[in-house]
């Protein structure tokens, strides 16, 4: 890998002295580093959150992505079109996805210059939110797909059908579709099961269920997930970012992503090892 682009958190690298330390360790063996200029506004409508994929220069073979899990998770949404590998560099707290932080930092960087790295491919999930009123909202999701309740406190009633046909119903705060990598996200905290990143699964995880029977569900990755809302005034949100309010009458398509995202992984730590480090 000859050329490089940093996209960078600027609230978690103020100043850019992370992002200008990587720079010239990548500009000192000869290789062409490009960083990310301002960061356009949440409310700027081009179609990204946070990186124009229009505007990479055409060789770029790499993606550093200093910030956290947050800030990886946008960037491989607005990135996802490019195919490019990308590295997370985690400068904030616990990191699943950005998982090289400041003190293996020069070692990271290193291995990656060496070609000491391996490239592993995650699981994206595509949603097509309608609602009565005919708006429709179409994104893609690394992590999940939410559907939860919104406006006063109260349920939402939902009924859930696989390529098509009917499979149960729940009276809850909400469900979670997720990925194999989102599993170690919200749908964990909400009592899903963790799974391995390289899995190709769709997780199914309730919101505080209103009865005592519902459990999470994993299903194959060539299925259809169709969430129907069938009662009470929800929304529906992209890896907690993009989003649309729903009600009743509104339907979630959900299904894989024929998208995925690249991680680059320059360490040998097993999922195993990951899991048990973060989770102490």
């Amino acid at each position: 890998m000859n050329s490089f682009y940093i996209i960078t958190n600027q609230e978690k690298d103020p100043g850019f002295a992370v992002t200008e330390q990587i720079r010239e360790y990548l500009t000192s063996r000869g290789k062409t580093c490009t960083v990310q200029g301002e960061t356009p506004a949440d409310d700027a409508p081009h179609g990204y959150r946070y990186t124009d994929a229009g505007r990479l220069p055409g060789d770029v073979d790499c993606v550093l992505v200093l910030g956290g899990d947050g800030t990886l998770l946008q960037a491989s949404r607005d990135l996802v079109s490019t195919g490019l590998p990308l590295l997370g560099i985690n400068l904030g707290t616990l990191g699943y996805l950005a998982e090289i932080d400041r003190g293996s930092l020069t070692g990271a960087l290193d291995r990656l210059v060496s070609g000491q790295f391996d490239i592993e491919e995650r699981m994206m999930l595509r949603g097509v939110a309608s609602d009565a009123g005919a708006r429709t909202m179409n994104d893609v999701a690394l992590n999940d797909i939410v559907i939860a309740r919104s406006g006063a406190l109260g349920v939402i009633d939902l009924k859930l059908y696989v390529d098509g046909s009917f499979l149960c119903a729940y009276r809850a705060d909400g469900i979670i579709v997720s990925t194999p990598t989102g599993s170690t996200g919200y749908s964990l905290s909400a009592g899903g099961p963790v799974v391995s990143p390289s899995a190709s699964l769709i997780l199914l995880t309730p919101l505080a269920p209103h009865t005592l029977n519902s459990r999470p569900l994993i299903l194959p990755d060539d299925v259809e997930v169709t969430v129907e809302i069938a009662g009470g005034e929800a929304a529906v949100t992209f890896d907690g970012d993009t989003g649309m309010p729903v009600g009743p009458g509104s339907r979630i398509r959900i299904r894989r992503s024929a998208q995925r995202t690249r991680l680059i992984k320059v360490n040998n730590t097993s999922f195993v090892e990951l899991l048990r480090s973060k989770m102490n």
